[in-house]
């Protein structure tokens, strides 16, 4: 089950592979956050740098990403196989529900985790609690055949889906689940689509049930460093792979949620420094954090 290429140059970094990687390595590594309600207030040369860059990627172009994504991804994949990411050993941290959303101790957890990549996230929380079940997914198959030795037919469920097209119900049954993660997933969805898929994991998950939601944040430092020629939309760019990432507002993924049915519990800016000591530097990150909630 996995994730982006390597840059051509090394000064290429910020339209391919930087962001994803310095996601990773922040969210495991760096020690101090600080959660705000609004959203980073830019300096004046980063506002000149985002009204000078207006133009837009051709129809054409946009057209083809749209059409390959899935080729895109696959061939991330097939470049990095299961070594690009960091396993995720801070999501039980971050997201006290993967635990304390049980009514008792032994009661068993059935988690979906939309967009699972090669596993970062679910072959940690498998080894460090053993009443749950996972269902995991992703766009690419490349990803979710790759081999781990923590992978139990008996705990794990794992298969290819486009959440926007391919309904959940054929794998998951209805109303099953009690907590979704969807983590730097919907960023990686056309703007137009991610209410399908935001629709189509209402539909296994649990009346009651939570999603965990972490994505890119609207001004974070990969946003700023896309080169011109690179922009899809409004807080919406294409890296050199391909690939695609959306920056998102807190008001726009209320928005989206609760469009789709669900109700907002928590929705906060995550604001850090990645360090990169071996290059020196000292970046700003934003994330967006939120917590969501099918009604009962």
């Amino acid at each position: 089950m996995a994730q982006a290429k390597e840059p051509e140059n090394a000064s290429d970094l910020c339209n391919s592979v930087t962001d994803l990687l310095l996601t990773d390595s922040l969210s495991s590594e760096s020690p101090a956050q600080i959660k705000e309600q609004t959203a980073r207030i830019l300096t004046q040369e980063e506002l000149e740098k985002l009204n000078r860059d207006e133009t837009l990627v051709s129809q054409f172009k946009q057209q083809k990403l749209e059409k390959e994504a899935q080729k895109n991804w696959d061939l991330f994949y097939k470049r990095n196989t299961t070594k690009f990411f960091k396993d995720r050993h801070w999501t039980t941290r971050e997201f006290e529900e993967l635990k304390a959303c049980r009514k008792f101790e032994a009661q068993k957890l059935v988690l979906l985790e939309a967009g699972c990549g090669v596993g970062n996230c679910i072959f940690p929380l498998l080894e460090e609690d053993d009443n749950i079940f996972v269902y995991a997914c992703d766009f690419s198959p490349r990803a979710v055949e790759f081999e781990n030795p923590l992978y139990c037919p008996e705990r794990c469920k794992a298969f290819q889906c486009d959440l926007t097209n391919d309904d959940l119900q054929d794998s998951i049954p209805v109303d099953s689940v009690d907590v979704v993660t969807l983590i730097f997933v919907l960023s990686a969805i056309h703007p137009d689509k991610m209410h399908l898929a935001l629709k189509n994991i209402y539909k296994v998950l649990k009346p009651g049930g939570i999603v965990l939601f972490r994505d890119y944040g609207l001004y974070d430092h990969a946003m700023l460093r896309f080169k011109s020629g690179s922009k899809l939309g409004e807080n919406f760019y294409v890296r050199q792979d391909g690939t695609r990432s959306f920056f998102f507002s807190k008001e726009l993924l209320a928005e989206l949620f609760t469009g789709a049915g669900y109700q907002s519990l928590v929705n906060e800016y995550v604001m850090r420094e990645t360090v990169n000591r071996k290059e020196g530097l000292c970046v700003p990150r934003v994330f967006l954090q939120s917590k969501l909630r099918k009604p009962d």
